[in-house]
């Protein structure tokens, strides 16, 4: 008996000795830079270099899998990813637990709401992508920005179609705004892209004025229009039920975050200080993802009262058509951004 005790803790411990000469996890996985790998803003070229930020760059050219690792290293964009890649598993669950609440299904009258979600999504992983990877070099630094132009672009018009859909009162629907509401929705949103990719490729620093105004002034305009049923209730309704409170939350989230995107505060009065947490792209990255998850709480909200009505009031050729153009856009955005990269990828070659 005692023997036989004996004999199978002798094989487990052969076991446990064999299971020693397997490969190490550790090199399954991304090799991580050391904490001290980051540069100064004089060691990137003046492409990388924020305005007064002064640390916390990573080199160029290393592998991939360095950027990647990079996730858990202090640099000056780790915040920059986090502030979206959290926001993705909460949208994701928040969706999922009201799909599964509702019974949610895939039919034209949710059609609008999956496009939103999708959409959504798909902004916060380009961003994630774009910042996390874009150090790879200057190619790459171009072509993911303007793969993150996209994500905005599909963003804004996904918005769009959820609160033109779900959140319009019966009186903006007669306004000559809803009219050209949707058209007028993608058009500006393909070319918040175009502009943005334009801005991107053709100014050098130091950034003058124009190129900043040349980024905000299309996405400003689209941001008007898409927001413009929201406005309308908020300005003509009772604001008794939760659903406006989130509405309004939306809004001046996004403000507080276009302020902070177009203003280098408060790194502009404290150079140096602010390079790894509290500079302005940061601030504008936790505003637009609260912005993101209040407007999607509002537009559930209104889909829960107002789905069953969908149809009736817009028809089903009306929502296959918006989606038909949600397609188009991602079409139309997805070409814009491969032909300027061609453009760049000339202009370095050009350079080398």
């Amino acid at each position: 008996m005692s023997s036989g005790v004996w004999g199978r803790v002798g094989a487990l411990t052969l076991s446990i000795q064999q299971l020693g000469h397997l490969p190490r996890l550790s090199s399954w996985l991304p090799s991580l830079p050391s904490p001290q790998a980051t540069v100064l803003a004089s060691d990137v070229p003046s492409l990388f270099r924020e305005p007064f930020i002064l640390s916390g760059y990573r080199p160029l050219n290393q592998d991939w899998r360095n950027y990647l690792g990079s996730l858990f290293q202090i640099h000056n964009e780790l915040l920059n990813v986090w502030t979206h890649l959290l926001v993705i598993p909460v949208f994701l669950f928040r969706f999922s637990f009201f799909a599964w609440t509702w019974g949610l299904s895939l039919n034209v009258a949710s059609l609008p709401l999956f496009l939103y979600t999708l959409s959504s999504l798909n902004y916060l992983c380009c961003s994630v992508a774009a910042h996390l990877l874009q150090s790879r070099s200057e190619l790459a630094h171009y072509s993911l920005f303007f793969v993150d132009y996209v994500g905005v672009a599909v963003y804004q018009y996904g918005c769009s179609l959820g609160l033109y859909f779900y959140c319009a009162t019966p009186e903006w629907r007669q306004s000559l705004v809803a009219d050209v509401y949707l058209p007028g929705a993608a058009v500006l949103a393909w070319l918040s892209c175009a502009s943005c990719c334009f801005a991107k490729a053709c100014y050098s620093r130091p950034y003058p004025l124009s190129r900043k105004i040349c980024q905000i002034i299309p996405t400003g305009l689209a941001y008007v229009l898409d927001i413009s049923p929201v406005a309308y209730c908020l300005a003509t309704k009772s604001w008794d039920k939760p659903v406006m409170t989130f509405h309004a939350l939306q809004v001046v989230f996004f403000i507080l975050g276009g302020v902070f995107f177009s203003l280098p505060i408060p790194e502009r009065f404290f150079p140096g200080r602010c390079d790894i947490v509290g500079h302005g792209h940061q601030i504008f990255h936790v505003f637009l993802s609260m912005c993101t998850m209040c407007q999607m709480e509002a537009i559930l909200k209104d889909f829960m009262e107002h789905h069953q009505s969908v149809i009736e009031v817009h028809g089903e050729n009306i929502i296959l058509l918006a989606a038909g153009s949600f397609l188009l856009l991602v079409l139309c955005s997805v070409v814009t951004v491969v032909l300027m990269r061609e453009v760049v990828q000339r202009q370095l070659e050009k350079k080398d």
